[in-house]
């Protein structure tokens, strides 16, 4: 499981330390796509596998699935890290998420997320107000 949270930065090649626990999760490689929330994902290959399986199932006729697997599946690109512990995020991916030097990683269970520290504080500025009433909603879910 991916948790927590950790600060690095982003060099002029695009290149990014991933944080060690992570490695240790991930493996050799794994693959990397746009997000939801102008941040990135990131995916062992065995969680990619079952999210593909579950994104195939979607019914082709329907427009929005089209839309969210087209978006989903182009940016998707497969990483391997150097031996620093590094990988290196494409242009489109960087340009996506607006990663320019300081960023944020962070475990959310099933991927790890890679925000810009900019648009990392917004979102939690934002959600801070509305975490309570988003708890209160998901008591559906028997969480």
């Amino acid at each position: 499981m991916f948790m927590g949270e950790y600060h690095h930065t982003i060099d002029q090649k695009g290149r990014i330390i991933i944080p060690s626990k992570y490695r240790d999760l991930l493996g050799e490689t794994f693959v990397l796509t746009r997000g939801l929330d102008q941040c990135l994902f990131g995916y062992t290959h065995e969680e990619w596998k079952m999210l593909e399986n579950k994104l195939k199932a979607l019914p082709f006729t329907k427009k929005d699935a089209r839309a969210f697997t087209r978006f989903f599946f182009s940016g998707a690109t497969e990483c391997e890290f150097d031996k620093q512990g590094r990988v290196t995020i494409a242009a489109p991916l960087r340009e996506y998420a607006k990663l320019e030097k300081d960023c944020v990683i962070i475990g959310v269970s099933n991927r790890f997320e890679i925000w810009s520290k900019q648009s990392w504080e917004s979102y939690c500025e934002l959600s801070e107000d509305t975490f309570a009433e988003i708890a209160e909603s998901l008591v559906d879910f028997d969480i």
